[in-house]
């Protein structure tokens, strides 16, 4: 059960360098800022310890994954959660044996680690060459029952498959959140996708009737320019608060998920699936 009816999700927008202690006080001074202002679920971006180094294949990088148990950057973020009362999912390098994971770590108000969700859709391409350093995630899509509501987490290249929203509404989400690291392509530097990026997780909302917040970087790294365009929308699909390709900073918005439980109702989406006619869509 959620311990209110209206939480107050806040997404975190920034550049990010070389410099892992930089990163991580940076993060926490927008956390300490977002959580003065109200917030009360705080979103950071995807992989914010680092620049985005799955730009190029390289083994030196296998060196930022740690484990989760003594994680220094979870515990310091278990730390301002529990000083804070915020819930804050941390997205971090995952190291377990002898493979790696892009993961994220789910911290409760108390501090408490809620558990670990590891990144379902990997992608691979120009720029994006994530196959090289992660294996797919095995933990299957997860929903945690946090201090402030039902909160489900897609990583950035989880956000376009709509399959991954619906399982987590299914599950139970009342929100749903996607730390994200998206910018220019390479090898089409004509390409801007942000509008299409956008447009997916709206979808999400509309079709799920559910809140959606997406926290990206910005910046250029490389040969790369992340454009930022952090954003929530409500249920309805509305864009309630964004920030654009230059900013670094916080945004908030406040719904009322008792509300938002009997708009999703009243819309009838989920009395009218029509699960034994989806066969089709657990085929290759």
């Amino acid at each position: 059960m959620s311990l209110s009816h209206t939480v107050t999700i806040a997404v975190i927008q920034a550049s990010l360098n070389a410099d892992i202690a930089f990163n991580v006080a940076k993060i926490s001074d927008l956390v300490s800022k977002a959580a003065s202002r109200g917030a009360q679920v705080i979103l950071p971006p995807e992989l914010f310890e680092s620049p985005y180094f799955c730009r190029e294949e390289r083994d030196i990088f296998f060196d930022l994954a740690h484990p989760v148990e003594n994680h220094p950057t979870i515990a310091h973020f278990q730390k301002m959660a529990k000083e804070l009362h915020v819930v804050i999912p941390v997205s971090f390098f995952e190291r377990d044996g002898q493979v790696y994971y892009n993961s994220l770590a789910m911290i409760n108000a108390d501090g408490a680690l809620l558990g670990v969700y590891r990144k379902s859709h990997i992608p691979d391409g120009p720029g994006y060459e994530e196959k090289f350093y992660f294996r797919n995630g095995d933990t299957g899509f997860r929903v945690w029952d946090s201090a402030f509501g039902k909160i489900g987490v897609g990583i950035c290249w989880d956000q376009w498959f709509p399959e991954c929203a619906r399982a987590m509404v299914l599950m139970g989400a009342e929100i749903l959140l996607y730390p994200t690291a998206i910018g220019s392509e390479p090898e089409e530097p004509n390409l801007n996708t942000k509008d299409p990026w956008q447009r997916a997780m709206i979808g999400h909302a509309v079709s799920n009737v559910i809140p959606v917040a997406a926290a990206n970087r910005i910046g250029l790294e490389g040969n790369q320019t992340f454009y930022g365009h952090s954003f929530i929308a409500n249920q309805r699909g509305d864009k309630v608060a964004e920030l654009d390709d230059q900013q670094e900073d916080v945004i908030l918005a406040s719904f009322d998920l008792d509300q938002v439980m009997l708009n999703r109702a009243s819309f009838g989406f989920f009395r009218d699936r029509r699960p034994d006619l989806y066969n089709r869509l657990q085929e290759p």
